[in-house]
C-alpha cells in the first residue's frame, strides 16, 4: 500500500508520462495480484488487460505523429474508470487498496476530472459514480483498516481537489462515508483521520462557498456603476447574475429538509430507518427545485400545526431518512474515548466568543425581503447548496436521541452526536459573511441548529452539553441578531433553569457558569442583552434573572441544597462573583469614554470633565466598530430614554401583574392607572387573553364575578374566542386553555352560559344542538366527566353508559346522537381537558425538595432535565419562523439603567463574599467588582449607589466598624488598599463619599501608630482610674477606642499588643503609605467639584478627631494644611470655593479650648497667608480678604490670651514681610487689629498698636492707593485703640494717628476719586468722600461719643480741626452728612444713663461742640447757611430745653455769638428763621408750671414763720448789678439748698430743676435779644451813663447814632416779633410775682431756697430790652412808615409798666424797677417835644402819683426834670424860668 499525504500533493505536469506511469502500475499491480487468478475476478483481469492494451496503443499513436498536437502527450484517464470501478468492487482489500491509491492520485493530479456524463446514468456525471463507488468500497466495520484509510484518503482528495467539482448529494456522501468510518473503525488512528477529515472537508466546503462569494463581489464592484444595483441594500442582497427574487408570499413557511440521498446510492443497503422521531417543528417538505438528486416520490406536506408528542412518526422516518444514518451506528465501537471525570472545560476552539468584531459586513443588514423568495432563487450558486445541504445533516445527526438508561460513552448514538457537534461548532466559528448573513442558512439555524441545542442543551452527558453551550457561545458571538427569541429561550429555559435549580449537578452548573463567564466579558454583548430583553414588553428579563442568579450562586446560598463539597462550592462561587465582574467591566468599559482620570489631567484648575461631558452630549453614542452587529443598530434611532421608558413600562406591568395575581381588580385598576390598560372592557379582556404570566386561577375568578364590569369583561373574553368549524369538545379545550375554572358553581354557570352562547354563535349552520340550553348543559357535563375520569379524589369513575345516561333529553326534550356522547366520552377519557401551562411556571421551576440522598437527586434532576427539554424544545421550534428585530447598543447611557436594576444583587454578593470567605481569591473579585461598581455609579452621578458600595467597602476595612482591628486580615489589609484605589482614580465623582474614605484614612494612621509603635505620646497615656469602665487596658488603648481595642483586657495585654502590631503591621507597609499621601498630592488633579467635596469631608474627619476627649489627632488637620499648599495655585474661582471650606474649617479648630492644636491652626494659617499673599492680588479681587478671614475669627472668638498674641504676631509678620503685596487683605489686618485693641491685656494692646501705627506711619503713605478699600477699616481700627480706657496714652496717640490720615486724604484725594470697587454706585467725585472724610469724622464722632473726658476732648477738638483745616475742599452735600454726624454729639439716646456723667456731658462735650459749630458755622457760612441753619437753631433749641444750665446759656450764647458774627450776611429769610427760633425758644422755656403747679398733699412745714414781704432777698436784688454772664445763675445757685430738703418729693425735685433752668433760659434770652439788637454791653453803658447824668443832674444827650448791633438789619416786622416775646415773657413773670400765694406754696415745697421764689430780674428785664428797642424804633427816621404802630405800642406799654409800678406794695419790689423808671424816663425826656408831648399826657397822673414813695435820688432828680419839661412843653410855666435846670450838657 502506498502511503501518501491525506491532503492532495502539488499539481504535477499533466503528461504522458506521469498518467501513463501511475495508470500502468496501477493496472500491472492489480494484475499481478494473486486474487485476480480466482474466476470471480474474471471480468476485472479483462477490463484491466484491455486497458493496458489501449494506453499502449495511445502511446503509439502519440509516438507515430498521427495525434493533433493539442492533444499531444495526453492520456485521458477518465476513459479507464471502468477497471478501477471492477476493482473497487472486489472482494480483495489488496486490490481494493491499490486501486483506490491510484484513483486518489490520478484526481490529486487532475487525470481525472469526471465531468463527463456517465454512460451508465444518464443525467449523471462520471465524478458522481466514481465517488459512489469509492464509498462503496466501505461496507461496514468488517472493512479493511487499510481499505478505510484509503477511502478517507480518496474522499478528502476529492473534496479539497481544484480539477474535479461534486456537489450536492456526491458531497453529502463523501461526508456521510467518513462519518460512519469513524463510527464503525475499530482503528484508532483511521478514527483520528477520518475525523479530521471530516473537519476538514467541512472546512472546504463552507470556505469555498465564502470564496466565491468574495470573488463575485469584487467582480461586481469592478462593474460599471451603471449597471449595479439600485441602492446599496440591493447590491448586498444580490448575487451578479441572479435575477431579482420575485417576493412569495410562501417563502417564510418554505421548509428546508429536503433529502440528500442519491438515487442510486449503493450504500441504502447498509441503512435502516432512523430510529429517531422525526422532528416537532413546524416543517413543510416543499417539491426540492435545487437538487436533481433528490427522490420523485418525497412527499410534500403542506404546513401545518406541530405534530403533537408521541404521534406516529413512520412517514417521517421513511421519508427523512438520511445517507448519514448507516446502519453501523448499532454496532460496537472499535475503540474508547472517555474522559476521567474532572470539572470540565469549555472547549472553544480557533476564535471563540472573544475573537474581533470589527470584521462587519453590510450583509448583517437582513431586510424581510431577504426572507421571501422564491424556492428556486434561494441561492445565488451551487456552493451554498452544499454548504446547507452538509449544515443542516449535521444538525439532525446531533439531534438523534440517546438510548434509554445511562448513556455508554462507546454508544454510536453518542460519539455520533458529539462528533455532529463539535464538526457545527468548528463550522460556525469560522463562519464568513455569506454563512452568518445568508438567509436560508439563518433559517436552517433557527429551525434546526437551535431546535437541536434545546434537546442537547440539557443533555446529563457533560460533553454533549459542554459542545452545546460552547455553539450556543457562537451563536451569541455571531448570529445574535437573527436569534433574539431563540437566545431568549436557552436563557430562559436552559441556562438560568439550571442555575436555579436546585437539584442540577454541580458539573452542569460548573459548565453553565463558565460559558457565562465568557458571555460576561463581552460588553456589547452583556448590553444587548438588557435592551433586547429587558427592554422589550414582550421578552422576559434575562438580564435581571441573570445578575440574581448569579448573585445568588456568588453568595454560596445554593451550595448545602447540591450536596456538593465545600471546594466545589468555593469554585462556583468563584465564577459566580468572576461572571459578576465580568458584567460591571463590560459596563465600565461601555462607559469608559465618560470617566475622566484625574491622574490624567495636566492643567491644574481646569475642569475637562465639563469639556467631555459636552463632547458626550453632542455625540451620545459609544464607537461600536468592533461589533459585529454595529450595522443594524444604524436603522434604529432608539435612545437610551425611550429604552428606559420601555423597562419602566415593563416594570409597571409586571408590578400589575403581581398585583392582579394576588387580587385581580387591584392588579387591573393599577395598570389602569398607570396607562398601561384601557378602560374599555375590550381592552381588559384583550389584556387577559393575551398576557400569558396571568394567574390561571385568578383569571377565572374575575371573569366570573358577579359585578356589572366583570360580567362585561367575561363577554367581550368569550368573543375573542373562535370556535367556527370545531367540534365541540375542541372549543371548549380552547375555551378553558386560559383560564381555571372557578370554585363556585354560580361563577361556573355563568361561564358555561356565555360559552355555549358563543359557540353557536360562531356555528350558525350546526343542527346538532336545537338551542344554546343543549350546549351549555353539554359544556356541563363535559366538565363534570372530566372531573370524574381524571381526579384521583374520585375512587367509582363514571362508565360511557351512565354519561350516555346523564345527558339524555337535555336537546330540547330530546336525546343527542349516542354516537356523539359517546365520541366525546372517549376523548375526554383519552386526554382531560387542561389549561396551557403558565408562563412563568415554565420559565423557572425552583424545586425545592428535601432530597434524601444523591440516587434521588439525580433521579430528580433527570426528570426536571426532560421536562426542561420538551419545554425549550416546543418554545424553540414555537419561534423557528418568528421574526424579532434584534437592536444593537450603542449608546453610552444604557449602563445607568442597567447598573441601577443591577447594584443590590451585586452589592449583596460582594459583602457576603468579603464578610464570609477568607479566600483570597473571592475577596480580590469582590474588590475588583467593588471597584468597577463604584466606578459605574461615579460616572453616571447614581449617589445613593455610590454610597452605599463606598460604604460596604469603608465597613470591610475593619477601621471604622465596631468590630475589633484585632480581626484584621489579608482581605481587610486589600480592601484598604482598594478603597486607596478608589479614592485615587475616581476622586472626581465621589461626592459625599469621601467621607467615609477619609474617615478609613485617619483610622488607617490610627491604626499605623499600633503597627509601628511611633508616637508614644499615643500609646504610653496613664488611663484614668476615675473611669472604671477603662481599667484594665493596655497603656493608650482608650484612644483607639474607634478600632475595637476595648477586647484587649486581662493580664495578656502585652502579648495581644504585639499580636495586634502584626495584624495591623502591613497597614504601615510603604506602599500603603505612599498611596495615602498619593491621594492627598493628587488632589490637584481634582475637578473643581470634587476637591471641594474632598475638602469639606476632610474638614469633617479632622472635627471628629479633634473632637476625641482623651488625646485629639491633628492627622487630618495637618493633611487639609498640606492640600492647602497643593491647591493654591488652582484658578481663584475655584481657591475660593476651597478656601471657604478650610477657612470655617481653621475658624473652629484656631478657637479649639486646646491650645496645640489652636497654635497649630493658627502656624499653618500663617505659613499658608505668607505664601498666598506672595502671588499679590490685581485690583478689586477679594482673595485675600476671604483668605485671611480666619485669623479675623480667631481673635474674634479665642480668649485665650496665648493664641491671641500669637494671631497679632503672625499678622504683623504678614505686614512686615508682604505688605506690598496685600490688597483686599488689608480689611483683616485691620479687623484683627480691631479686635486687639479692644483687650485688656497690655501686652497685646501694645503689640497691636505698634504694628498699627507702623502701618498708618509707614506703610500707608507708600501704598496708599492700594490700601483704600480698607482705609475705613484703619480709621475704626485706630478708633477702637482710642476707646480703650485702660491705656488713656494710647487713646491719645491713636488720635494723632487719625489726624494724620486726614492729611492723606487731603494730600491725594486724586488716589480716592479714581478708586472704584464696591463704589460704582458712588460718583467719582463723592469717594472722596465716601472713602476718605465720612471714616474719618464719623470715627471722631464715635469716639466723642463713647469716651472719657479728656479723650472725647481731644477727639472733639481734633475733629472740629479737621474741618475748619480741609473744609474748604468739602462738598455742599458733604457738609450736610457731616453735620448729621456732629449732632450725633446732642442724641439723647446716645446720651450715658447716669445723671452725673449726662451733666457732666452736656456741661462739657455738647458744650464744646456747639460752641465749635457755630464757629464752623461762621468760619463756612456761604457753604453752610442754605442747609445747614435750620438744623443749627433745631439744634439750638434743643439745647436751650435740656435740664442743663450751663447747656442750657451755652444754646443761648451759640445763639447771640451765630447772630451777631454772621447777622450782615443774613437775608430777610434767614431773619425771619431766626425770630421764628427766638420765638419758639421763648415759648419752650416759659416755665408756666410756675403758676399751675399745686402740691399733691398738706404740707408739713413746721417753720411756717411770718413771711414778710421784704424776703425779697437781698442776694437776688443784689443780682442785678453782676455781669451778664453771671446774672442768670444767681437764680439757680440755691439749687443745693432746696434739693436737700426732706419734704421735697423727687419728682418735684427733677420739676423744680427744670423750672429754674427755665427761667435761668429766659433771662438769657433777654439778653440776648438785647446784645443782638444793640451788640453787648451797649444797654449796660447806656445805663451807667444815665445814672451818672441823674446824679449830676443833667439829661444826657445820646450822642452818638445808636448803629452797633443787629438793629439796622433787623426790619420792623422782626423787631415787633421780638418785643412780643419780651412782652410775653414779662407778663409771665408779673403775673408770678404777684401771685403771692403760688410763691408761698412753691417756697413750702421747697422751691428756691431761704426766701419766696420771684421773677423780678425777668419782669424788669424783659420790660427794659422792649422799652429800649419801642424807643429805638420811635425815634428811627426809617421806619416812619410803622411810626404810629411804635408811638401806639411805647404808649401802652410805659402806661402799663407806670400802673403796675405804683401798684408795687413792696420796697424791695419797687427798688428792682429803679433802672427801668431811670431809662423809661430818660428816654421820654430825649424826644422831641410833639412825641414827649404824646406821651406825658398818659404819664403825668401816674408820675404823680410815683412822687408818693421813697424814691432814689437819681430818679428824683429825672422826675424833677420831667415835670419841668412838662411845664414848657405845655407852656404852664415860663420857658425861661427853668431855663438853667434844663440846659443840656
Amino acid at each position: 500500500m502506498t502511503n501518501t499525504p491525506l491532503s492532495p500533493p502539488p499539481q504535477a505536469q499533466t503528461s504522458s508520462s506521469g498518467s501513463t506511469m501511475f495508470l500502468s502500475r496501477a493496472l500491472e499491480k492489480i494484475l499481478s495480484d494473486r486474487e485476480l487468478k480466482k474466476s470471480q475476478h474474471g471480468a476485472l483481469k479483462a477490463a484491466c488487460q484491455s486497458a493496458l492494451d489501449e494506453i499502449k496503443a495511445e502511446l503509439e499513436k502519440q509516438k507515430d505523429g498521427t495525434v493533433v498536437p493539442p492533444r499531444a502527450n495526453y492520456i485521458d484517464a477518465d476513459k479507464y474508470v471502468l477497471p478501477f470501478e471492477l476493482a473497487c468492487q472486489s472482494k480483495s482489500p489488496r486490490i481494493v487498496s491499490t486501486s483506490l491509491d491510484c484513483l486518489q492520485k490520478l484526481i490529486a493530479y487532475g487525470h481525472i476530472t469526471g465531468n463527463t456524463p456517465d454512460p451508465e446514468c444518464p443525467g449523471r456525471r462520471l465524478i458522481d459514480r466514481l465517488v459512489e463507488t469509492v464509498c462503496n468500497c466501505f461496507t461496514g466495520p468488517q472493512t479493511d483498516e487499510g481499505v478505510q484509510l484509503q477511502i478517507i484518503k480518496a474522499l478528502l482528495t476529492t473534496v479539497t481537489s481544484p480539477h474535479i467539482e461534486i456537489h450536492e448529494g456526491t458531497v453529502l456522501l463523501t461526508v456521510r462515508t467518513c462519518y460512519n468510518i469513524y463510527l464503525a473503525s475499530r482503528n484508532l488512528i483511521n478514527q483520528t483521520t477520518a475525523k479530521a477529515t471530516l473537519t476538514q472537508m467541512s472546512h472546504v466546503i463552507f470556505t469555498r462557498m465564502e470564496q466565491q462569494a468574495a470573488l463575485e463581489e469584487k467582480e461586481r464592484l469592478r462593474l460599471p456603476h451603471s449597471s449595479s444595483p439600485s441602492s446599496p441594500a440591493q447590491r448586498e442582497r444580490r448575487s451578479p447574475g441572479t435575477p431579482t427574487p420575485e417576493p412569495s408570499p410562501a417563502a417564510s413557511s418554505v421548509d428546508l429538509t429536503e433529502e440528500e440521498a442519491p438515487e442510486s446510492a449503493p450504500a441504502e443497503a447498509h441503512t435502516e430507518p432512523d430510529s429517531a422521531p422525526a422532528d416537532t417543528h413546524t416543517e413543510t417538505e416543499s417539491a426540492p427545485a435545487e437538487t436533481h438528486t433528490e427522490p420523485e416520490s418525497a412527499p410534500v406536506e403542506t404546513h401545518t400545526e406541530p405534530r403533537p408528542q408521541g404521534a406516529p412518526a413512520e412517514t417521517e422516518e421513511k421519508t427523512e431518512q438520511d445517507p448519514n444514518t448507516d446502519s453501523v451506528f448499532e454496532e460496537e465501537p472499535a475503540s474508547d474515548q472517555t474522559s476521567a471525570a474532572r470539572p470540565p472545560q469549555i472547549r472553544l476552539e480557533q476564535n471563540g466568543f472573544t475573537e474581533d468584531r470589527s470584521s462587519v459586513s453590510s450583509a448583517d443588514l437582513l431586510d424581510s425581503d431577504c426572507l421571501q423568495t422564491q424556492g428556486s432563487s434561494r441561492f445565488s450558486h451551487i456552493l451554498q447548496k452544499d454548504a446547507f445541504l452538509v449544515f443542516r445533516s449535521l444538525c439532525k445527526l446531533s439531534m438523534k436521541p440517546l438510548g434509554d438508561g445511562p448513556p455508554d460513552p462507546k454508544s454510536h448514538e453518542l460519539r455520533s452526536k458529539i462528533v455532529s457537534l463539535q464538526l457545527l461548532l468548528s463550522v460556525l466559528q469560522t463562519a464568513g459573511p455569506v454563512f452568518r448573513t445568508h438567509e436560508m442558512f439563518v433559517t436552517a439555524i433557527k429551525q434546526y441548529l437551535c431546535v437541536a441545542l434545546s434537546k442537547n442543551g440539557v443533555s446529563s452527558v457533560p460533553e454533549v452539553f459542554e459542545l452545546s453551550l460552547a455553539i450556543f457561545l457562537t451563536l451569541l458571538c455571531h448570529f445574535k441578531v437573527h436569534l433574539k427569541m431563540q437566545i431568549e429561550v436557552f436563557f430562559r429555559e436552559i441556562f438560568l433553569t439550571i442555575l436555579e435549580t436546585s437539584t442540577s449537578s454541580f458539573e452542569h452548573k460548573w459548565m453553565v457558569i463558565q460559558t457565562l463567564t465568557r458571555i460576561c466579558a463581552d460588553a456589547q454583548c452583556v448590553v444587548d442583552i438588557y435592551v433586547n430583553y429587558d427592554c422589550d414588553l414582550n421578552a422576559s428579563n434575562v438580564y435581571e434573572r441573570l445578575v440574581n442568579d448569579l448573585s445568588k450562586i456568588a453568595q454560596g446560598r445554593s451550595g448545602q441544597e447540591l450536596g456538593i463539597t465545600p471546594l466545589q462550592e468555593l469554585s462556583l462561587r468563584k465564577k459566580g462573583l468572576e461572571c459578576l465582574v465580568s458584567i460591571l467591566k463590560c459596563k465600565v468599559e461601555w462607559s469608559k469614554d465618560m470617566y475622566v482620570n484625574p491622574n490624567l489631567q495636566t492643567n491644574l484648575g481646569q475642569d475637562p470633565c465639563e469639556v467631555e461631558v459636552l463632547e458626550l452630549k453632542s455625540s451620545g453614542r459609544r464607537d461600536s466598530v468592533g461589533s459585529v452587529d454595529s450595522t443594524v443598530s444604524s436603522t434604529q434611532a432608539h435612545d437610551p430614554e425611550t429604552y428606559e421608558v420601555i423597562k419602566q413600562q415593563k416594570d409597571i406591568i409586571e408590578h400589575g401583574i403581581d398585583l392582579f395575581n394576588k387580587k385581580p381588580k387591584r392588579g387591573v385598576q393599577y395598570l389602569q392607572e398607570q396607562g398601561m390598560l384601557g378602560n374599555t372592557v375590550q381592552e381588559i379582556a384583550q389584556f387577559l387573553h393575551q398576557e400569558e404570566r396571568l394567574d390561571t386561577t385568578q383569571v377565572g375568578e374575575f371573569l366570573g364575578e358577579n359585578s356589572r364590569l366583570n360580567r362585561e369583561v367575561m363577554y367581550s373574553y368569550v368573543d375573542l374566542l373562535d370556535f367556527c368549524g370545531r367540534d365541540f369538545v375542541s372549543a371548549l379545550r380552547i375555551f378553558l386553555e386560559g383560564f381555571r375554572l372557578p370554585g363556585e358553581a354560580q361563577k361556573i354557570d355563568r361561564l358555561m352560559e356565555k360559552f355555549a352562547a358563543r359557540y353557536l354563535e360562531c356555528n350558525q349552520s350546526q343542527t346538532l344542538f336545537a338551542s344554546a340550553d343543549t350546549a351549555y348543559v353539554l359544556a356541563y357535563s363535559i366538565i363534570m366527566l372530566t372531573t370524574d375520569l381524571h381526579s384521583p379524589q374520585v375512587k367509582s369513575k363514571m362508565s360511557k353508559e351512565q354519561y350516555i345516561k346523564m345527558n339524555r333529553g337535555i336537546n330540547d326534550s330530546k336525546d343527542l346522537p349516542q354516537e356523539y356522547l359517546s365520541s366525546i366520552y372517549d376523548q375526554i377519557a383519552g386526554k382531560k381537558i387542561s389549561m396551557k401551562q403558565s408562563k412563568e411556571s415554565s420559565i423557572t421551576p425552583k424545586s425545592k425538595h428535601n432530597v434524601a440522598s444523591e440516587k434521588q437527586r439525580r433521579l430528580l434532576y433527570n426528570v426536571e432535565m426532560e421536562q426542561m427539554a420538551k419545554t425549550a424544545k416546543a418554545l424553540m421550534e414555537a419561534v423557528s419562523h418568528a421574526q424579532a428585530p434584534f437592536f444593537s447598543a450603542t449608546h453610552l447611557e444604557h449602563v445607568r439603567p442597567m447598573f441601577k436594576l443591577a447594584w443590590t444583587p451585586l452589592l449583596a454578593a460582594f459583602s457576603v463574599g468579603l464578610q464570609d470567605c477568607d479566600d483570597p481569591e473571592v475577596a480580590s473579585l469582590c474588590l475588583e467588582g467593588i471597584r468597577c461598581a463604584v466606578r459605574i455609579s461615579c460616572i453616571f452621578s447614581m449617589q445613593l449607589e455610590r454610597d452605599a458600595y463606598i460604604q460596604a467597602l469603608a465597613r470591610f476595612t475593619l477601621l471604622t466598624a465596631s468590630s475589633s482591628i484585632t480581626e484584621m486580615k489579608q482581605k481587610n489589609i486589600d480592601t484598604i488598599k482598594t478603597l486607596i484605589t478608589v479614592a485615587h482614580t475616581d476622586g472626581n465623582y465621589l461626592g459625599n463619599s469621601w467621607h467615609e474614605i477619609l474617615k478609613c484614612i485617619s483610622q488607617l494612621e490610627l491604626a499605623q501608630l499600633i503597627g509601628t509603635g511611633v508616637k508614644a505620646r499615643y500609646l504610653s497615656g496613664a488611663v484614668h482610674s476615675r473611669d472604671p469602665g477603662l481599667r484594665g487596658l493596655p497603656l493608650g488603648t482608650e484612644d483607639f477606642m474607634p478600632l475595637g481595642l476595648g477586647t484587649l483586657v486581662g493580664t495578656q495585654e502585652r502579648r495581644q499588643m504585639v499580636h495586634l502590631q502584626e495584624s495591623v503591621g502591613e497597614t504601615s507597609s510603604q506602599s500603603v503609605v505612599v498611596a495615602v499621601d498619593r491621594i492627598f498630592t493628587g488632589s490637584t488633579r481634582l475637578d473643581g467639584n470634587a476637591i471641594v467635596d474632598f475638602v469639606r469631608w476632610l474638614c469633617v474627619v479632622s472635627m471628629d478627631e479633634l473632637a476625641a476627649s482623651h488625646q485629639p489627632r491633628m492627622f487630618s488637620l495637618q493633611k487639609i494644611v498640606e492640600i492647602s499648599y497643593y491647591n493654591m495655585n488652582r484658578i481663584r474661582l475655584q481657591w475660593s470655593r476651597i478656601w471657604q471650606v478650610i477657612g470655617d474649617h481653621f475658624n473652629k479648630v484656631g478657637c479649639n479650648p486646646n491650645e496645640d492644636v489652636a497654635i497649630f491652626a493658627v502656624d499653618s494659617l500663617r505659613q499658608l497667608s505668607m505664601k498666598f499673599l506672595e502671588k499679590g492680588e490685581l485690583a478689586n479681587f477679594r482673595f485675600q480678604k476671604d483668605f485671611l478671614r480666619p485669623f479675623e475669627h480667631i481673635m474674634k472668638k479665642n480668649r485665650s490670651p496665648t493664641i491671641r498674641d500669637m494671631v497679632i504676631r503672625c499678622v504683623a509678620q504678614m505686614v512686615n514681610s508682604q505688605a506690598a503685596n496685600i490688597r483686599s487683605g488689608w480689611k483683616n489686618i485691620f479687623s484683627v487689629f480691631h479686635q486687639a485693641a479692644g483687650d485688656h491685656d497690655q501686652g497685646i494692646v501694645e503689640l497691636a498698636f505698634e504694628s498699627t501705627g507702623q502701618v498708618i506711619l509707614n506703610t500707608f503713605p507708600q501704598i496708599f492707593p492700594a490700601a483704600i478699600d480698607s482705609f475705613t477699616d484703619a480709621i475704626k481700627c485706630l478708633s477702637e485703640f482710642v476707646c480703650n480706657a485702660a491705656f488713656p496714652d494710647t487713646s491719645m496717640e491713636a488720635i494723632r494717628l487719625i489726624r494724620q490720615c486726614a492729611t492723606y486724604v487731603h494730600q491725594r484725594p486724586q488716589a480716592l476719586r479714581e478708586y472704584t470697587s464696591d463704589d460704582m454706585n458712588v460718583a467719582p467725585g463723592d469717594r472722596v468722600w465716601v472713602r476718605g472724610w465720612f471714616p474719618i469724622l464719623f470715627e471722631l464722632s464715635c469716639i466723642i461719643n463713647r469716651c472719657q473726658l479728656d479723650v472725647r476732648t481731644r477727639g472733639l477738638t481734633v475733629m472740629f480741626e479737621i474741618m475748619k483745616s480741609y473744609g474748604t475742599s468739602f462738598e455742599t452735600h458733604w457738609w450736610h452728612d457731616l453735620f448729621r454726624i456732629v449732632f450725633r454729639i446732642f442724641d439723647n439716646m446716645k446720651l450715658p444713663e447716669q445723671q452725673t456723667e449726662k451733666t457732666e456731658w452736656m456741661t462739657t462735650t455738647c458744650n464744646h461742640a456747639l460752641y465749635a459749630i457755630c464757629d464752623i458755622f461762621t468760619h463756612f457760612y456761604e457753604a453752610l447757611s442754605p442747609i445747614l441753619l435750620q438744623d443749627i437753631f433745631t439744634q439750638l433749641q434743643w439745647c436751650v430745653r435740656q435740664d442743663n444750665e450751663q447747656l442750657a446759656r451755652s444754646g443761648t450764647n451759640c445763639l447771640e455769638n451765630l447772630v451777631i458774627l454772621n447777622g450782615e450776611k443774613f437775608s430777610p429769610e434767614v431773619w425771619d428763621a431766626t425770630c421764628a427760633c427766638m420765638k419758639e425758644i421763648f415759648q419752650s422755656t416759659s416755665p408756666h408750671a410756675l403758676l399751675s403747679w399745686r402740691p399733691v398733699g398738706p404740707e408739713d412745714d413746721s417753720s411756717d414763720g411770718k413771711i414778710y414781704e421784704s424776703d425779697f432777698d437781698a442776694q437776688s436784688q443784689g443780682s442785678y448789678d453782676r455781669a451778664p454772664s453771671e446774672r442768670g445763675h444767681s437764680q439757680m445757685s440755691s439749687d443745693d439748698t432746696w434739693k436737700g430738703r426732706s419734704n421735697t418729693r423727687s419728682s418735684d425735685s427733677r420739676l423744680f430743676s427744670g423750672l429754674l433752668i427755665k427761667c435761668v433760659v429766659q433771662l438769657e434770652l433777654i439778653q440776648t435779644i438785647d446784645n443782638i439788637v444793640f451788640y453787648p454791653s451797649t444797654s449796660n453803658k447806656e445805663d451807667a451813663d444815665t445814672m451818672t447824668a441823674a446824679q449830676r443832674d443833667v439829661v444826657e444827650e445820646h450822642s452818638a447814632p445808636c448803629d452797633q448791633g443787629m438793629y439796622l438789619r433787623l426790619s420792623p416786622s422782626h423787631l415787633f416779633q421780638l418785643i412780643d416775646c419780651l412782652l410775653e415773657s414779662h407778663r409771665f413773670a408779673k403775673e408770678f410775682n404777684s401771685n403771692n400765694e403760688q410763691r408761698t406754696a412753691l417756697w413750702r415745697a421747697g422751691f428756691k431756697g431761704k426766701s419766696k421764689p420771684n421773677l423780678l430780674k425777668q419782669e424788669s428785664s424783659s420790660l427794659t430790652c422792649c422799652l429800649r428797642i419801642l424807643f429805638k424804633m420811635n425815634s428811627d427816621p426809617r421806619l416812619e412808615p410803622c411810626g404810629a404802630e411804635t408811638q401806639r405800642r411805647l404808649l401802652v406799654v410805659c402806661t402799663e409798666a407806670l400802673e403796675y409800678f405804683i401798684s408795687l406794695t413792696s420796697e424791695s419790689h419797687r427798688e428792682s424797677w429803679n433802672s427801668l423808671l431811670m431809662l423809661l424816663l430818660t428816654r421820654t425826656l430825649r424826644l422831641p417835644d410833639d412825641k414827649f408831648q404824646a406821651l406825658s399826657c398818659c404819664f403825668y397822673p401816674r408820675l404823680c402819683e410815683m412822687m408818693q414813695f421813697d424814691l432814689i435820688p437819681e430818679l428824683r432828680a429825672v422826675l424833677r426834670r420831667f415835670f419841668l419839661r412838662i411845664g414848657s412843653v405845655f407852656h404852664i410855666s415860663s420857658p425861661h424860668g427853668g431855663a438853667a435846670e434844663l440846659r443840656v450838657t
